[in-house]
């Protein structure tokens, strides 16, 4: 795959992620884009829920990604 067309797949991610959790900066995101657990971690810390809620969320977003 070319390197242009996965870099552009990874800022398409970091913007849907940001607009989903916007209180995630951009290094939250450089850090977490391919790693669902690191994700996860980032939300329960930000928004200060549990990991359990922080692991349905980031489940329930993609669900929602795989439909677009």
């Amino acid at each position: 795959m070319n390197k242009d067309i996965i870099e552009g797949n990874r800022e398409q991610v970091k913007g849907a992620v940001k607009k989903q959790w916007g209180k995630l900066n951009d290094n939250h995101l450089e850090e977490t884009v391919g790693d669902r657990q690191k994700l996860a971690g980032r939300i329960q810390e930000r928004f200060g829920i549990s990991r359990e809620e922080a692991h349905i969320l980031v489940s329930d977003w993609e669900d929602q990604q795989k439909k677009f």
